[in-house]
Formats: structure tokens, C-alpha cells, sequence
């Protein structure tokens, strides 16, 4: 898991008037909207006596409280009441928490939880689509029981859908027929890889989108990344009819990963005089679809041993088709590299003894080295060369 990237919290429709608690990097969270309706993100632990800030209220000067002592947080992490030292009592410094870029966007709060200065910040991942009226768009989130890169990889692999996914595939049942095609490059940046592909694709006579292709023929498809938890799929059914899907990956601890979908597609049923809003009712439908895809990717991968990815490359044979997972594996490697990687062995062995609690650094760091927590172990730095970096490069099987 890293730092230094934009993460989802909470669907902005789910945020109200109530802190509310999130598990993010297997550190906690609260967020909660201010005074103007704007939400904050802070490290959920009081710097006073360990209280979760996402147990107490929203005061009426936009502040959270915290429910042991009554201490009173901005949206900058700023202490601004300390009731046990009186109203007209000054502040000490060090009373703050670390608070984190934040910006909502697509229906989605997404908070940077990492350090660095706002001109060198990865991008949230761009959605084309946002601001065409010709697309229509809906959120849904749900959890899976697994890493989070496990799950962008899933998505990263065009052979899995013939034999996983009843609507994309023949369940490889033709078998003469069959071939992953090539993989051609799209959407490439300095975050990560992408690519779509041309397959053939069953009938989709069960499926809420049949009136879209009733044969059986060639569809497109592909995905790419942007940083380690951001990742779209274009689905294009047919030369004008599709859904574009960008997913947003919160890893929660290294066992489970809650996942915003953020659905857009340009079909609508020709009927009711509905086609100017693209259908609002069938939002219904395509996530009933979406979750139904989900649960046979669930079914799988959450049965992939060993439960991450192996630390070393040569313990999985890749194949041509595997082209987009290697360069992701690789893209982290690089972020690695950056020292933005969480140090989870000792993160795991400093939180089992009980006495130590950690938070994801926020860019105020950078302006004072006096806090209270201590900013969570990172893997060190390394360059290109070091001896971190032997039996890094991926191999792919000849065929």
C-alpha cells in the first residue's frame, strides 16, 4: 500500500451532518462536511488521549468534536478548543491532527493521503464523460474480500472474461475459436498503462442491455490504471453504444478493499420520452448487472493463492496477455522506489504490541517537524541499480 495518492472515502450522497469513521490504509479516518458544507478528511485519532474523533458531533463553527475531552478540530487539523484550559485559554501548537487535501468529485470524497506539495501530486483519475450530457452516470460501492491489487489485476486481464463472466465470454466452450487478440496500447501516462482489445462476445439475450446486441459478435474492451487504485474499463458494445467504468479503490487493510464504481454509458431505451435523460430508471438495472459481474470476480479471486502478489515474479508464469499486469507491477515497483510504500511488516508488528498508533503524514508536515503521531514506516528510497531492485524485471513466457 501507498502514500502520496488520491484515495475515495465516502459517496458524497452518504456524507451529512454526522463525522463519520473510514478505514483507508489500514489507518482511520474521519470525515465529516464543515460549517459550509464542504467535507474534511483528518487522522481519526486525538492527539489527546487517543479519542476517535469520528465518535463524537459536527459543532455549529464547523469543527468536529471529540467525544472523550471535548477537544474541538478544524478542517485543517487546527486545534481550536481545549475546554479543560478555559475559554480564553491559548492553544499549544503541537494540538493538531493531520488533515488531507480534499476534493469531491464524480459523486465520490476523495481525500490525498500522503505528503507531498499540491504541484506534485498524482491526478485523480479523469473522467471524460463527466460534463457530456450525452452520457449518464450513476456511484455504487461495495467491498471485496481481498488486496486491493488483486483487484486492479483482475480487471487488468482480458483472458479471465471468457472463462469467468457468462455475458463476455462463451465460458470456453469453443475452445478452437478462442484467443486473447492483441492488446493495443490506450491511454498510456506517467501513472500508469492501458489497452483495449477486440473479442467475441456471446449474445446478450439475458442481460438488461440485449436490446443493445442480440448476436453474437466482435465487441471491444480494455482497461488502464492511473497510480496504484484507479482504473477504467471501456466496454463498447457496439460502434455507438457503451459503458465506460472507472473504478476507485480504497484498500482497507491487506484482506479487504472497498471499491467506488462509477458507471457512465451513453444507451437509452427508445421510449416514454426518456431519451434526453438516458433512461434515470434503468440506473437500477445496470447495477444489479454491475454486482452480479462483481460477485463471479469475487467468487474467483478471492480464492487466488498466495492471497498478494508474490515478491517475486518468477512465482507466476505470465503469458502475452498478462502484457498490462506486468507493466502495473512494474509501475508500483517504481512508486516503491519513490518511498511512498508502507512498511506493513513493521506497521503490523508496532501496532500488535498496543501501544503505538500511527498516521498517513498530510502535507503540513512539510511546514513544521512537531507533531504527536508519528508519520507511518515507509519502505526506504532506492534507485534504479540498488540491490532492492534485483529480480524486479518481469518476464513474459514466450508462446
Amino acid at each position: 500500500m501507498f502514500i502520496n495518492f488520491w484515495y475515495p472515502v465516502i459517496r458524497s450522497q452518504d456524507l451529512g451532518a454526522t463525522p463519520q469513521r473510514v478505514r483507508i490504509l489500514a489507518h482511520d479516518f474521519v470525515v465529516f462536511r464543515d460549517a459550509a458544507g464542504k467535507p474534511a478528511v483528518l487522522s481519526d485519532t486525538c492527539v489527546h488521549r487517543g479519542g476517535s474523533l469520528s465518535g463524537g458531533k459536527c459543532k455549529e463553527d464547523g469543527t468536529v468534536q471529540c467525544p472523550y475531552h471535548g477537544w474541538r478540530f478544524d478542517r485543517d487539523g487546527h486545534c481550536t478548543r481545549i475546554p479543560s484550559l478555559g475559554i480564553q485559554a491559548r492553544i499549544p501548537s503541537r494540538a493538531r491532527v493531520d488533515a488531507y487535501p480534499v476534493e469531491e468529485r464524480y459523486g465520490i470524497v476523495h481525500a490525498f493521503l500522503g505528503d507531498l506539495p499540491e504541484a506534485e501530486r498524482p491526478p485523480i483519475m479523469p473522467i471524460f464523460e463527466a460534463n457530456d450530457p450525452n452520457w449518464r452516470s450513476h456511484v455504487i460501492s461495495f467491498e471485496v474480500p481481498f488486496h486491493y491489487e488483486r483487484s486492479i489485476e483482475n480487471g487488468l486481464d482480458p483472458a479471465h472474461n471468457e472463462y469467468v463472466h457468462t455475458t463476455h465470454g462463451f465460458q470456453g466452450e469453443r475452445e478452437s475459436e478462442y484467443k486473447v487478440n492483441e492488446l493495443v496500447p490506450e491511454q498510456n501516462n506517467p501513472w500508469g498503462y492501458g489497452f483495449m482489445h477486440t473479442y467475441d462476445a456471446p449474445p446478450l439475450t439475458k442481460s438488461v442491455l440485449r436490446f443493445s446486441r442480440r448476436k453474437a459478435g466482435k465487441m471491444q474492451a480494455g482497461s488502464g490504471t492511473y497510480g496504484p487504485n484507479q482504473m477504467w474499463t471501456y466496454i463498447h458494445i457496439t460502434e455507438t453504444k457503451a459503458m465506460h467504468q472507472y473504478l476507485f479503490e480504497a484498500p482497507i487493510d491487506e484482506t479487504t478493499t472497498r471499491v467506488f464504481l462509477v458507471s457512465f454509458r451513453n444507451i437509452v431505451f427508445f421510449k416514454s420520452g426518456l431519451r434526453a435523460k438516458l433512461n434515470p430508471w434503468l440506473d437500477r438495472k445496470i447495477t444489479e448487472r454491475n454486482l452480479f459481474v462483481a460477485g463471479q470476480d469475487i467468487t474467483v479471486v478471492s480464492r487466488v493463492q498466495p492471497k498478494l502478489t508474490p515478491s517475486s515474479k518468477a512465482r507466476e508464469l505470465m503469458m502475452p496477455a498478462d502484457k498490462v499486469i506486468s507493466q502495473y507491477r512494474e509501475k508500483l515497483d517504481e512508486f516503491e522506489r519513490k518511498g511512498w510504500r508502507i512498511d506493513m511488516t513493521r506497521l503490523k508488528q508496532d501496532m500488535a504490541r498496543g501501544d503505538v498508533i500511527y498516521a498517513i503524514p498530510s502535507p503540513g508536515r512539510r511546514e513544521s517537524k512537531s507533531w504527536v503521531l508519528e508519520s507511518v514506516p515507509l519502505l526506504p528510497a532506492s534507485g534504479p541499480g540498488s540491490a532492492s531492485e534485483t529480480g524486479k524485471v518481469t518476464q513474459l513466457a514466450s508462446v
